[in-house]
């Protein structure tokens, strides 16, 4: 049973203000809340980046845009002319609950003061300290003193809480039919052959720290293809298509760029069309995740808990004494935990899911 009044509220926020990569991998917790009730509505509040993978997710029925003061990427502004604004358009959305997801270093009472101002009865997260009126269902933070969950699992956790779970807990992401279209369309225009063996790689990442050395991943593509005949495909924003160029330069080797060329749908149809992605963690390993595509995942030892979930996976790092460091900048400077894979790692790896990703690709073109 849950506790009560959640199983009559019928307008739920849910709060997730991180990324892409986050806001996905809440998605199944999301669902949880979704399918506990028939013809409940869900809003996600969430940041510009999470908003546009949240129109990927049909589980969400509106999105609401809002750069929150306490977080880390938000651009420092003077007044609280916004956040005054943002309690009155919640307000006016007379939510039932709110459900407040967070990773466990972040404070969740600043979201519960907004939802308690906005005037929503209930209000559901993880905290370390009593929250007193701030929450009205408090789940005692366990993280990272019992240990450490995956991030799917620790929001799936907090959902249960309440009575809510999912029929399945695969991440939710769906894409438009016009991105099918238009990625199979590039694909064409770049010169690869959908239909041969290729496989999909993303060098670039926010954070500086998850990035795999450029000469590394050049070394690997580069023999995936002169030594198995690969197409190598490279994704990245507008802003790292130098980094897509320099690695192409340093293979010496035949290679094609989407780089700068791609919506989120698109990049999403591109990745779920791929027999394989090749990956830092970042938002695309989660892509991935969510399309069903096999993911060589270049997994920089910043945190544990991100890794892909529920597909076929090869999470490659090097084991460092400072691992978990939570840092975007490398604290030592030397980047040993993606610095010591070697290339050949990640062909090695690419070549035994390959065949999952061929298979899978044989079944998606069987079924359409």
């Amino acid at each position: 049973m849950s506790p009560a009044g959640w199983d009559s509220a019928a307008r739920v926020l849910c709060v997730r203000l991180d990324t892409l990569g986050d806001v996905l991998m809440t998605t199944p917790a999301i669902r949880a809340i979704r399918e506990s009730r028939a013809e409940r509505h869900i809003t996600l509040l969430t940041s510009k980046p999470g908003a546009a993978v949240a129109a990927l997710v049909p589980v969400i029925d509106d999105v609401i845009v809002y750069e929150a003061p306490w977080m880390k990427s938000t651009p420092p502004r003077s007044g609280a002319r916004v956040d005054l604004a943002m309690i009155e358009r919640l307000r006016a959305c007379t939510f039932d609950a709110a459900v407040i997801f967070t990773v466990y270093s972040q404070n969740p009472l600043p979201a519960a003061l907004l939802c308690l101002l906005a005037g929503i009865p209930l209000r559901l997260a993880h905290c370390r300290e009593n929250p007193y009126q701030l929450l009205t269902n408090w789940i005692r933070d366990p993280e990272p003193e019992q240990g450490i969950r995956h991030e799917v699992q620790r929001q799936l956790d907090l959902v249960a809480e309440v009575g809510c779970a999912p029929r399945d807990a695969t991440l939710s992401l769906r894409v438009p039919q016009r991105a099918w279209h238009r990625a199979s369309s590039l694909l064409r225009s770049v010169g690869v052959d959908a239909e041969g063996t290729w496989v999909v790689v993303h060098p670039g990442a926010t954070a500086p720290s998850r990035r795999y050395p450029p000469e590394l991943f050049a070394r690997a593509a580069a023999e995936l293809s002169a030594k198995h005949g690969m197409q190598i495909v490279f994704t990245g924003s507008a802003q790292e298509e130098a980094l897509v160029d320099a690695i192409r330069g340093a293979m010496h080797m035949p290679s094609h760029s989407l780089a700068g060329r791609l919506s989120l749908a698109d990049l999403a149809a591109v990745i779920a069309r791929a027999p394989l992605l090749i990956s830092n963690n970042t938002g695309p390993a989660h892509i991935a995740a969510a399309v069903g595509t096999p993911v060589v995942d270049l997994y920089a030892l910043t945190n544990p808990q991100h890794t892909p979930w529920h597909v076929s996976a090869r999470v490659l790092s090097h084991d460092v004494p400072c691992k978990y460091c939570y840092r975007s900048e490398c604290p030592m400077g030397h980047h040993a935990c993606l610095r010591q894979v070697a290339p050949r790692d990640v062909v090695n790896a690419a070549l035994e899911l390959l065949g999952t990703g061929q298979q899978r690709r044989r079944a998606l073109r069987a079924a359409s």
